[in-house]
């Protein structure tokens, strides 16, 4: 049984070895700096008025994390902020990614977002797969957008829209 909640305080030292375990091993998160517990809490505590940031529990205790964030500076954009997904390798093809995706992007129209946009490094058939059936389209491609593991790669980027329709949006919560 997966259940998601807003994460806690409590919840980064889990988020943190997730994070660094992609940012180690792979190139699906582009930084090559390691993540602590504190720096990613200050960031949450930063921000959680306006951006939600979920995790995942099943019987065997963390299993993941969804977040948004802030995809560009300007004003303008506030209404679609970038989202993240990763998930425990021993939950994957469990469905613990749609459901966590499915609530991250509920409590997003909920707040007021318009849509989101995520970036994806590819080939990543599993998140492609996992985006588009959560409701995403890709709307770009950028070749040899980082240098990670001695390789470029690409990135694409999918958007979801949350909301349609003329009008003046609602303000966001600071």
């Amino acid at each position: 049984m997966i259940r998601v909640r807003p994460v806690n305080a409590g919840d980064f030292d889990a988020v943190a070895a997730l994070t660094n375990h992609f940012i180690v091993n792979t190139a699906i998160h582009f930084s090559t700096e390691r993540v602590t517990p504190d720096g990613l809490r200050a960031a949450w505590e930063s921000s959680r008025r306006r951006y939600p940031f979920l995790v995942a529990v099943d019987e065997h205790g963390f299993a993941g994390y969804a977040k948004a964030g802030v995809w560009r500076e300007r004003a303008a954009y506030q209404w679609t902020p970038e989202v993240g997904i990763y998930i425990e390798e021993r939950t994957r093809g469990r469905g613990v990614g749609k459901t966590l995706y499915r609530a991250l992007l509920d409590e997003m129209k909920a707040r007021g977002f318009r849509s989101a946009v995520a970036g994806i490094t590819l080939p990543n058939e599993p998140s492609i797969r996992l985006h588009e059936r959560v409701g995403f389209i890709k709307c770009g491609h950028v070749r040899d957008a980082g240098f990670k593991l001695g390789a470029w790669h690409d990135v694409g980027f999918w958007q979801a829209v949350l909301d349609e329709g003329p009008g003046v949006p609602a303000a966001l919560p600071m």
